[in-house]
């Protein structure tokens, strides 16, 4: 997989005020400096290893974000050295991140990934049990809740509209009960469906394929 430099551009503007987190779990780290000199300055991973790997031979000045499921007894090894969590989904990780980030004595910024399907192949909070885990969180000292995060049922895409316009409006919810938070950023919309979701608020988007080439 090569960077497509005309659509790294382009998705680049189109995205524009919201972020692009380029998904870069199928490239190695040349690839990902790269997409840095084309102006794409957030990098989202999916899997710890690969991560540690790309992260100790990056020499670049972007941003690390995990973006990827993640178990809780991988949380120490990257605790310090990513910007943003997406994929908080269960109370034992919130536990996990807390103990690893008050060992480390840092303040963790992260979303709560919300199953706003209901689906039973997807991770992530249903809606009812999102007050439990914000307040969980308020109970954690070095953790920081900037927003929520979410993925699309796999169905035609404009309606999955429906889906970004209701994980806005839950996000609306909790910063009115939850004024100790940010809650203002809202990770939603991939390669297929990104263009729906910026228009449904989103303000980071999380592209992969869509940047990339065949060799």
């Amino acid at each position: 997989m090569k960077v497509n430099q005309e659509k790294v551009y382009q998705i680049l503007k189109e995205v524009t005020p919201a972020t692009l987190v380029a998904a870069t779990k199928y490239v190695d780290v040349h690839e990902v400096e790269e997409l840095e000199r084309c102006g794409c300055f957030y990098f989202g991973e999916n899997r710890v290893q690969a991560f540690l790997e790309k992260y100790e031979k990056y020499q670049g000045q972007g941003h690390w974000h995990f973006i990827g499921t993640l178990q809780s007894n991988k949380v120490k090894y990257i605790i310090d050295k990513v910007e943003l969590i997406h994929s908080i989904n269960t109370l034992k990780l919130i536990q996990e991140v807390e103990k690893q980030a008050k060992k480390h004595d840092i303040q963790v910024h992260v979303l709560l990934e919300v199953n706003i399907a209901n689906e039973e192949s997807k991770q992530g909070f249903k809606m009812d049990e999102m007050k439990k885990a914000m307040n969980l969180c308020l109970q954690c000292s070095h953790i920081v809740v900037d927003g929520l995060m979410m993925m699309a049922p796999n169905i035609e895409v404009e309606k999955t509209r429906i889906y970004f316009q209701k994980t806005k409006q839950l996000l609306e919810e909790l910063k009115q009960i939850y004024p100790q938070y940010p809650l203002k950023e809202l990770s939603m919309g991939m390669s297929q469906d990104y263009k729906i979701a910026l228009e449904e608020g989103a303000t980071f988007v999380r592209i992969g394929r869509a940047l990339f080439k065949e060799e």
